[in-house]
């Protein structure tokens, strides 16, 4: 897992300038402009919807309409890039789109318009880390570390928002929720345009369009998007729920902005770090690790919400529990996935992920907070980190028996 790939070759025309530090720091500006946008959209998107006087089940709904349609728009805008190399092309034309569209939150047209207005407003901003993802790896080779140092500022800018907008909707009023996504929104679409264009000129032979079949037939690839599905699923009760959660306990929108910072920052120092260490084990490894992890965070933060190191703990396990897990996932999937298959096999790791577990975690989340409280979907989350766990361990197995297999075959030749 850890040897190099072909993947992890340069592409073809590209010199060492190409994967210079001026070439990264265009997506460590979008990483760090769309994460902003996510900073304060994600956590306080059911804080504004309850404010606007939409009751629990009609928050559950219209919040799903994210993960839904991760589970479908990913892998169209995957495939359109991977059959036309047009990757910055399509950033631009989404992220443009989508800073208008936010416009319409703005208008008070009911449910029903604002439930359409987020819709087309996801299916715009589904395509941008997919693709992002998939041009930098392009870019960082192989190299982890590389790819932690830009990722991180994803994790700083979401870190900025998410601390400035709680104390500002704190202090002003959640009202001001639609101007936050126009104005962030607007800052993602400029940084577009400062990536470099290399990337629409895909090598001879890039635009055929492999089959994906056989690759997902896999048993260490069907195995590794089993895991993903359980361990996103299990976070939708942190992603969907925590800030409701937590202003049902009674804290501060201010407390529960900390708390998203100080996730974030466990996040931060984990990227920062991670090409000291991350490559000492196989992938498979480390998504085993990132799940028991997971486990024992959303145990802790259902159980003890009311202890608050209970809940600093759970918080910086988000280093392992999101960080690590997107680094290993990325890995896998730039592994398994190469050529012209590369966009595809990011947008497939959104759709099963933060798509098909991610709206199906949310809507089912609704309904057991409803019935159970948060207690009982907390609950549900820890048994979900479980399946996760147990997956993972089964991906690990079949790659361990895999290496035996290719080792002994090697030894009789």
């Amino acid at each position: 897992m850890t040897q190099p790939t072909p993947e992890s070759a340069p592409a073809p025309g590209m010199d060492s300038a190409d994967r210079s530090l001026r070439t990264l720091i265009p997506f460590a500006a979008l990483s760090g402009a769309y994460f902003a946008h996510i900073g304060f959209f994600n956590p306080y998107l059911t804080l504004w919807l309850k404010d606007l006087g939409l009751p629990l089940l009609v928050i559950s709904l219209v919040v799903a309409a994210q993960p839904f349609t991760r589970v479908f728009a990913p892998y169209i805008w995957g495939l359109i890039s991977d059959r036309t190399g047009q990757r910055v092309q399509l950033l631009r034309f989404s992220a443009v789109t989508a800073a208008v569209t936010s416009m319409g939150l703005f208008v008070d047209g009911g449910v029903a318009w604002m439930a359409v207005v987020l819709f087309v407003l996801f299916v715009l901003t589904s395509s941008m880390m997919g693709l992002t993802e998939a041009a930098m790896a392009h870019v960082v080779a192989g190299d982890w570390g590389r790819y932690g140092r830009v990722r991180l500022w994803g994790s700083a800018g979401f870190l900025v928002t998410v601390f400035v907008a709680g104390a500002w909707f704190e202090r002003f009023g959640m009202h001001h929720f639609p101007g936050w996504a126009v104005a962030t929104l607007v800052g993602v679409a400029a940084c577009t345009f400062w990536l470099p264009r290399f990337h629409d000129q895909p090598a001879a032979g890039a635009r055929i369009h492999a089959p994906i079949a056989p690759v997902l037939r896999q048993p260490v690839v069907v195995w590794f998007f089993v895991a993903l599905f359980f361990h996103v699923m299990a976070h939708m009760a942190i992603y969907a729920y925590l800030s409701l959660f937590l202003d049902d306990r009674g804290y501060s929108k201010t407390v529960i902005g900390a708390l998203w910072a100080l996730s974030v920052l466990a996040e931060i120092a984990w990227f920062f770090w991670q090409g000291k260490f991350i490559g000492s084990r196989p992938m498979s490894w480390w998504l085993l690790v990132c799940a028991w992890a997971t486990v024992i965070r959303m145990a802790l933060t259902g159980g003890l919400a009311d202890w608050w190191p209970a809940l600093v703990i759970g918080q910086l396990l988000h280093a392992l529990t999101f960080a690590g897990h997107h680094t290993a996932c990325v890995a896998m999937v730039t592994r398994h996935f190469s050529g012209s298959l590369r966009a595809r096999g990011q947008a497939l790791f959104t759709a099963a992920g933060y798509g098909l577990g991610g709206v199906i975690g949310v809507v089912a989340g609704g309904s057991l907070v409803e019935v159970m409280g948060y207690t009982g979907l907390f609950a549900a989350a820890t048994l979900l980190a479980l399946a996760a766990t147990a997956s993972a361990w089964r991906l690990r197995v079949l790659e361990r028996r895999s290496a035996l297999s290719s080792t002994r075959a090697l030894a009789a030749e």
